[in-house]
Order: structure tokens, then sequence, then C-alpha cells
């Protein structure tokens, strides 16, 4: 597992008023722009893709990023492994039910007939919690995203936004050693 793959959503405040309604989406109260990022189980965020219009889904933001570039390039390293016999190529995301049909994308199983299932479900939805929890500390460690942003440009809010997610992993990587 490569790790888990989710979006969050930072209100923009200061958007534009032409812009408003490409922005906006109604289970949110105003014009957001979407972070795109994976993260492993001790939360270091691998990758991140920000500033995509909130009113886009999680599906729209993916084909967008550039997550699967390098595979799509035939230059992503080999991470091979197998799994009940059969050789997989490369490694694989775990996200929610949203995200479409790919050997990359492994999400819950909504069938459950057995124990074992039953048991695999628990674990994975466990694992999954990993990019929430990630995002959870990002908002907590950087007060500045968990406000509506009072900043007039995108390009600025990116600059903010990767900044809290280097800042991030610089206190995940200090902490470890």
């Amino acid at each position: 597992m490569l790790g888990s793959l989710d979006c969050m959503h930072w209100e923009w405040a200061a958007c534009p008023t032409a812009w408003k309604g490409q922005h906006h989406r109604g289970d949110h109260d105003g014009p957001t722009l979407i972070l795109q990022a994976v993260a492993s189980q001790d939360l270091w965020i691998w990758h991140a893709y920000f500033g995509m219009a909130g009113t886009n889904n999680d599906i729209a933001v993916l084909m967008t990023s550039n997550l699967f570039d390098d595979v799509i390039d035939g230059v992503a390293p080999d991470t091979s492994f197998y799994a009940n016999d059969v050789q997989y190529k490369y490694g694989y995301y775990l996200t929610n039910g949203i995200y479409p049909e790919w050997a990359t994308l492994v999400k819950s199983l909504w069938c459950l007939d057995d124990e074992k299932r039953l048991y695999f479900k628990k674990k994975q939805e466990s694992a999954r919690k990993d990019i929430e929890r990630a995002f959870g500390v990002l908002k907590k460690r950087w007060f500045i995203i968990t406000q509506p942003s009072w900043i007039l440009e995108k390009s600025k809010m990116r600059n903010v936004m990767y900044t809290c997610i280097i800042l991030h992993n610089m206190i995940l990587e200090d902490s470890d050693s």
C-alpha cells in the first residue's frame, strides 16, 4: 500500500465574485479550493495537489492531478508485490467509494459474507483513516488552513498550503530522529 488518498476543502472567503459559482458547492458554506493528498500510516504526506475549484468532486481532481503521471509515462518505480499468487507491478492507494474502479485504487468491501472479509474490511477502513488523521493533524498544527482564507490569489493560497505540508513533514521527520 502506497498510502491513503482523499481530498480536503479550504474555504476561500476572498474569492472574487465572478468566480464564486465555480468554487462553491452545496455541502460547503462558501467557495473552496481542494487539496488532494496521499498520506501514509505515520501521517507523512507523500503527494499533494492543491488549487482545484471547490465545485469539483474527488474524481475530477484525480483526473487533473499528477498522481499517476509517472505510471502513464512508464517511469514509475517498480513496486511489484504478490497477493493470492498474482503479481502486481505497482502499489495501490486506499480510497473511499467515490473513486473509479482502477487496479491502483482499492475501496472498502461492501458485500460481507464471512468472518475473513469482515476482518479485512475492518483493517482496511482503519488504514484508510490515515489520510483523515493527516488532514486533522495538518489543521491542528496550522490554524491558517482551518479558517476561511482572505488571500486574493490562488497561487498564494497554494504556496501557503504547500508550506504547511512541508513544515508538517519536517516536524514528523524531526520527531523520528
